[in-house]
């Protein structure tokens, strides 16, 4: 069979290019890579809040994914599957941080829009809203993270999370509900 290009797999369905992918075809697995890759590393940058660091945890999920894509067993929910590696990943960055900043992330200067104050602030909100998520229930988590980070609509959480979108809605008011109390003294 004569090797593939981007061009000719680019409108093949996910769950034909997992398969491909699972039996060795790079080029699917490109084509997975370049389709997903942009909502992975929006969705890493606004949980991790940091490019350089969103970028490896993306690379790191492509690379998981690559080794145990013969586990998928419907290549059609690729994309919900690779947003579960990626969303673990994520959260075990945001746990395993440290309470200091690198130094040499210190050495630039500031941009003046940027006051120190600021980001120590915007930092702080940041790791609370990171333990508040930790602290909700992973159902409401997920459908949280997918909502509010993913931009997915009520009836795309329902499909990925094979769950009726009634109760998309349910979980999403008590998640958010525990997440306005637990930021209460960010408001």
């Amino acid at each position: 069979m004569p090797r593939s290009s981007v061009s000719e797999l680019w409108e093949a369905a996910d769950g034909l290019l997992a398969g491909r992918a699972a039996d060795g075809d790079t080029v699917a697995f490109e084509v997975l890579v370049r389709r997903h890759g942009p909502l992975m590393r929006a969705y890493a940058a606004r949980m991790l809040g940091s490019t350089d660091e969103s970028d490896d945890v993306v690379q790191e999920t492509f690379v998981t994914a690559w080794r145990r894509l013969g586990e998928l067993d419907e290549g059609a929910a690729v994309k919900s599957w690779l947003m579960r590696i990626l969303s673990r990943r994520c959260i075990d960055r945001i746990r395993v941080r440290h309470e200091h900043d690198d130094i040499t992330e210190l050495d630039a200067p500031a941009p003046a829009r940027e006051e120190p104050s600021r980001l120590a602030e915007t930092h702080s909100a940041t790791e609370a809203l990171g333990a508040a998520l930790d602290q909700l229930p992973e159902l409401q988590r997920r459908c949280w993270v997918l909502r509010e980070v993913g931009q997915y609509s009520y009836d795309d959480i329902a499909e990925e999370l094979g769950i009726p979108a009634s109760t998309v809605r349910g979980q999403l008011a008590r998640g958010r509900k525990k997440l306005l109390e637990a930021m209460e003294d960010w408001r």
